[in-house]
């Protein structure tokens, strides 16, 4: 399984989880098998500062993530993710690797629209 989760710098496991998928600077892709951590790689977000429905979530694709692990997404963006068989997770916080942990161990689950995306009309 490959697990992609939004991070605000490139420390990898230790990087903090950022508060929204799309406006991150980073994402680590964590690799697992059987419960276990076999990997990590960090990319860069291009669509940093700017993005535009849909472009997170093909770029999340093609990195090959079966999970998208966030602090928050809006409910168009969970649309997305769900129809390229991505699982979108919400709720992350504190480091990337607590947020793996806790997506693993069943804690972190489900992608409830956030506020923002709720207030704008797009749950």
């Amino acid at each position: 399984m490959r697990i992609a989760v939004s991070a605000e710098d490139a420390r990898g496991l230790e990087s903090a989880v950022s508060a929204h998928f799309g406006r991150c600077p980073y994402y680590v892709l964590v690799d697992v098998q059987d419960e276990a951590i076999q990997a990590t790689e960090v990319i860069a977000n291009p669509f940093f500062g700017q993005h535009q429905p849909g472009q997170v979530p093909a770029l999340i694709h093609e990195q090959r993530a079966d999970v998208m692990l966030s602090g928050g997404m809006g409910g168009r963006a969970v649309a997305f993710f769900q129809r390229y068989g991505i699982e979108p997770v919400s709720g992350a916080v504190g480091s990337v690797g607590q947020a793996v942990a806790a997506y693993l161990s069943g804690e972190l689950r489900g992608a409830p629209p956030c506020d923002e995306s709720v207030a704008h009309g797009h749950s």
